[in-house]
């Protein structure tokens, strides 16, 4: 009678594939809520869903990395989510600046709700990355709360908690941060 054959180990791909749907399945649901809340600051109109967003900054997650190290930590990870879809709605500003979509000719809503001013409304994607970008480079602690409160949309207790530091200190970086892009975003 012939020994039934061993099955192999798995290879190192399968292994990183099954530990990175185990933790998508850990961490989907929270994404969703983050994605959720970072859109509903977008401007009306917006074709992008939260799911969607989640789904490809989740592709860019667990996809190869260039350094190659795993995530260190919860915070690490959600920076690297809250990166991602920066880097999602940057391209996308920049695809709907590009002369197939009319170029800088500026889109009209014909609803009195896009008169009134709310968070979001007309923001440039690019400006704003370029002055983030600034930001982190003069801190980057600054430009890592703005990361995580405004892309992740994570709460002032859950970027303390993220990034290890007090909400008193997270509450006045984010005001100083947010007074700053607003100055850098309206000389730009």
């Amino acid at each position: 009678m012939n020994p039934r054959p061993e099955k192999p180990p798995p290879t190192a791909a399968a292994r990183d594939e099954r530990a990175s749907d185990e933790l998508l399945g850990v961490v989907y649901d929270e994404l969703v809520l983050l994605a959720q809340r970072r859109m509903a600051r977008e401007p009306a109109g917006q074709t992008l869903q939260a799911t969607a967003l989640v789904h490809e900054a989740w592709l860019r997650l667990a996809g190869p990395r260039s350094d190659g190290e795993p995530f260190a930590n919860r915070a690490h990870f959600f920076a690297a989510a809250a990166t991602a879809m920066r880097r999602i709605l940057v391209e996308r500003a920049r695809a709907k600046r590009g002369p197939r979509r009319g170029g800088d000719r500026g889109r009209v809503e014909l609803r009195e709700s896009a008169m009134v001013g709310g968070e979001g409304d007309g923001l440039d994607h690019a400006a704003l990355d370029a002055a983030l970008a600034r930001l982190e480079e003069s801190d980057p602690r600054k430009g890592r709360i703005v990361l995580l409160r405004y892309y992740a949309g994570l709460t002032i207790d859950e970027t303390a908690q993220a990034l290890g530091i007090s909400p008193a200190t997270v509450k006045s970086e984010w005001s100083f941060a947010r007074a700053w892009l607003h100055r850098e975003l309206s000389d730009d």
